[in-house]
């Protein structure tokens, strides 16, 4: 095993394996528990299809999850995993990737674990910047609780505890961590293989927090939720693959394009004929204001679906908040304590001043 700098900056300082490695090394010997037709196989199949290429040991990855049907995913990999507790993954992803920079650490959510009593971890995931790939999957309804509506379901969905339609208004997942200053944004389909792989590629190279949403059917108490994106006859006008420095074009030719709306000064879909192909937006997921990953977001309506951007939304670079937390303590050795000759400190440190420094007080008789 080696510890050499890898190409990828997401992986750096993980040490890589010598020896290849194949999908059945990182599937583990438990039965998987998910009803049968579940969106969540595919999922797996794809991520244990996908890790052996990172060429990190199986022991230096970690996925963490919390509460709902996904949150079984770290059972099913031959890596560490931590089951926790509902929506509180990211809390426990941070703690490790800050203390353990040897490790490629991620997290498994759903809609409602990530979303719901897991919100506010999340967010404070993204706006820190940790190291941490978080794959969020969205079948917009609690599946593991038996049909309740989710804070994805779009307004007026039907389930058990809405029995006249929820009249809540929908997280959008990219939405959400776009304004909560992530520094990596995407979308796919669990279906979508190639493209699911792809995205998660992107995700592991980046540096910092990546936040992936795949949207994943419940077979169950949400059949079909995405059909219209994943049926041939209507897919191609429904949704819009976005690529890096290319024109946001979509349809079976080509024929529709994104562009400004000259009264509003919003997005809006138009055949490109009629526009012109110079009108056309092109993607730019490097830039630094995130206005146009944004915009770009809110395109779909949460209701139908027509027009929903899949791809990479946003991607920058920021400095990861466990590589400064580290940057940091290694500042404070330096200050504060000594080496002898065989490399152990002495000394004073932060901690030390404080326990034997004179602001100290005698409480009791």
């Amino acid at each position: 095993m080696t510890t050499t700098d890898l190409p990828v900056p997401g992986l750096r300082g993980v040490p890589t394996s010598d020896v290849p490695q194949n999908r059945k090394e990182f599937t583990s010997d438990q039965e998987v528990r998910w009803c049968p037709g579940c969106g969540d196989y595919a999922i797996l199949a794809a991520v244990q299809g996908f890790l052996p290429d990172l060429g990190v040991k199986r022991e230096n990855i970690v996925f963490v999850s919390g509460i709902g049907c996904s949150s079984r995913f770290p059972y099913y990999l031959d890596t560490y995993g931590i089951h926790g507790i509902h929506g509180r993954a990211p809390a426990i992803a941070t703690g490790l990737a800050t203390s353990r920079p040897d490790l490629s650490v991620w997290v498994i959510t759903g809609d409602g674990d990530g979303l719901s009593i897991g919100g506010n971890h999340l967010i404070h995931a993204l706006r820190r910047n940790v190291n941490l790939n978080i794959l969020l999957f969205n079948n917009r309804i609690y599946g593991l609780t038996k049909g309740q509506y989710s804070p994805t379901s779009e307004r007026g969905k039907i389930t058990k505890s809405t029995p006249l339609g929820s009249v809540d208004a929908p997280f959008n997942p990219v939405s959400l961590a776009l304004g909560a200053e992530a520094t990596f944004v995407g979308r796919t389909l669990d279906t979508d293989r190639k493209h699911l792989t792809s995205v998660l590629r992107e995700a592991v190279a980046h540096r910092g927090t990546s936040l992936v949403e795949i949207y994943q059917n419940c077979n169950i108490y949400n059949d079909g939720a995405f059909d219209l994106l994943k049926d041939k006859d209507t897919r191609d006008d429904a949704l819009i693959r976005l690529e890096h420095g290319q024109p946001i074009r979509f349809g079976a030719d080509g024929e529709l394009g994104v562009t400004r709306d000259p009264a509003t000064g919003g997005l809006r879909v138009a055949p490109v004929a009629e526009v012109g192909l110079e009108q056309v937006l092109v993607h730019d997921a490097h830039a630094d204001d995130p206005a146009l990953a944004f915009a770009l977001s809110r395109l779909s309506d949460p209701g139908s679906l027509a027009h929903t951007p899949i791809g990479i939304f946003r991607s920058v670079q920021r400095p990861a908040y466990d590589d400064l937390v580290r940057e940091q303590l290694e500042l404070a050795r330096d200050e504060h304590g000594t080496s002898t000759d065989s490399g152990t400190e002495i000394g004073h440190s932060h901690l030390d001043q404080l326990l034997r420094g004179a602001d100290t007080w005698t409480v009791g008789p």
